[in-house]
């Protein structure tokens, strides 16, 4: 059984910094794209960013995360990080781990993605 464990999800004020962590279990750890997504009251689900090593590493950031935050992997531990830093209150959101295998193009659909966590809520706000 495939698992995504989201951790270290709080409130932090605006320029505060935190580490969220995705523990897997379940899958070929260095064989599946690993996601960030997060998702704001009323808003959709958009890609923060996601982490591949099927064939050498690639990282990718969305925009507006781009230069603050940062995805890492411990392959001991078949754990992903977020570090995110320099926060700002429309960071505020559900983040949620995701895994998809690598075929095709590597992008933010979410219809590609075949396993979710249930997601840490992050709250940025003085």
């Amino acid at each position: 059984e495939v698992q995504l464990v989201e951790s270290g999800g709080a409130w932090v004020r605006p320029g505060g910094s935190l580490r969220l962590s995705c523990a897997t279990s379940g899958l070929a750890f260095n064989e599946y794209v690993i996601y960030w997504f997060r998702q704001a009251p009323g808003k959709e689900r958009e890609g923060v960013s996601y982490i591949s090593k099927s064939s050498g590493l690639l990282t990718y950031y969305a925009g507006s995360v781009k230069g603050r935050f940062t995805i890492s992997t411990d392959d001991a531990k078949n754990t992903v990080y977020l570090q995110m830093s320099n926060l700002k209150p429309e960071d505020t959101a559900v983040y949620y781990c995701a895994a998809r295998r690598p075929v095709g193009l590597l992008d933010f659909d979410i219809g590609s993605v075949e396993f979710w966590g249930q997601g840490t809520q992050v709250t940025v706000s003085s």
